[in-house]
This record gives structure tokens, C-alpha cells and sequence, in this order.
């Protein structure tokens, strides 16, 4: 069976079977690395999201992205994924990459939106999330390298 890490901003137990609920715990997203990817000829900062703490906060809550800022998920080994935007208010658009770096697929992404995007790969290993229209307003499509990419060994 191939592993859907879903990637959820709020872990919820269903409270009816008499299980509580529980919020991951969270940190703002000022305190995540940061690092310059280069797509094409496009430059994009990104704040980096490499545990499960940081990837489940993701752009939650945040008002304003720049026009070259962005998010970067990275994960430990290959997988489908899986975003939501539930409590993200900016549109959107996610590329999902494999471990070499190369764009697997772009999409689009609905604020305040609770269903899932997966992506279609279960090679992929980074996401990451752009103001909506950044990769078409640079023609950047699938099947284009990202590079400056932290290795995925990193994270956990």
C-alpha cells in the first residue's frame, strides 16, 4: 500500500468515540530556515518547513506572501502528498518536486479550502507553495530542475 502523508494544519480526533482532540504545537513561521531557490531564472526565498510541526503550521495564519517569497516542505523519503488550505487566506499554487529537484506537477490551491490536493506521485519528496499564478507568470512547468534545494536527508 503506498503511504498519503496527509498534511493538515489542525490533527483532529474524532471527539464523538470519546477521544479529545489535539492542536499541533507551533512556532512562527519567522523562526523556520530560509533558502534561495533558483527555478528556471526565477529566484524564490522560502522559508523552510522540515518537521511535522512546521509543515502542519505551513502559511496558516500568515496575511501577506511577497512576490518572490514562498514555502518550501521538505520530507524524509518519497511519498504522495497531500495539502489543504484550511485558516490560509492567500491563494496559492504548489509544485510538487522529487528528490532531484524536478517539478512533477503545479496546482493550484483555493483559500480556506479543507480538501485535499495530492499529488500524483508517489516520488515526490518537496512541495512547495508560491503566491498563486508565480510558476505560469515565469513559464515555469513540470518537468523543470529547482536548485538550491536543502537535501531531504534533513528532514524529519
Amino acid at each position: 500500500m503506498k503511504s498519503v502523508v496527509i498534511v493538515a494544519i489542525l490533527l483532529m480526533i474524532d471527539c464523538s468515540s470519546g477521544t479529545a482532540q489535539r492542536e499541533l504545537p507551533t512556532r512562527p513561521t519567522s523562526q523556520l530556515p530560509h533558502s534561495s531557490l533558483l527555478i528556471g531564472k526565477e529566484q524564490l526565498d522560502v522559508q523552510c518547513a522540515t518537521d511535522e510541526e512546521s509543515r502542519s503550521q505551513g502559511l496558516m495564519g500568515k496575511k501577506t506572501l511577497g512576490d518572490h517569497e514562498g514555502m518550501l516542505f521538505i520530507f524524509p523519503y518519497p511519498q504522495r502528498l497531500a495539502f489543504w488550505m484550511k485558516e490560509t487566506s492567500i491563494p496559492l499554487t504548489i509544485a510538487y518536486l522529487n528528490s532531484h529537484g524536478r517539478i512533477l506537477e503545479i496546482c493550484d490551491l483555493e483559500p480556506f479550502n479543507e480538501h485535499s490536493v495530492l499529488s500524483s506521485s508517489a516520488a515526490t519528496v518537496y512541495a512547495i507553495e508560491a503566491p498563486r499564478g508565480w510558476f505560469e507568470k515565469h513559464q515555469i512547468l513540470p518537468g523543470d530542475q529547482v536548485t538550491g534545494l536543502p537535501s531531504f536527508s534533513t528532514a524529519k
